[in-house]
């Protein structure tokens, strides 16, 4: 995940166009012709999308913008602390 690009989407889309962003790339997802690598990207991608729908949730609960997508980004770095741990 990438915060610059987590901001970018979430500051620029709202709620519904991440959402069929996310819908449609995982429709993609499931075409048997693509590679792995393809894959991994479509992947990475839908990552980031529902990352920002997580900033627009914390912001719409009273977060400011900032605050939201660094609870965010603590939140996964947490995350694969426990499963490398």
């Amino acid at each position: 995940m990438k915060l610059p690009l987590i901001r970018q989407i979430q500051r620029t889309s709202s709620v519904a166009e991440i959402e069929a962003a996310i819908k449609v790339l995982e429709n993609i997802s499931e075409t048997p012709s693509l590679k792995d690598e393809e894959v991994d990207v479509i992947g990475e991608l839908i990552s980031n999308f529902c990352g920002a729908l997580e900033v627009h949730q914390l912001i719409a609960e009273g977060m400011p913008e900032k605050d939201a997508a660094n609870t965010f980004m603590k939140k996964v770095i947490g995350s694969i602390d426990r499963v490398t741990a």
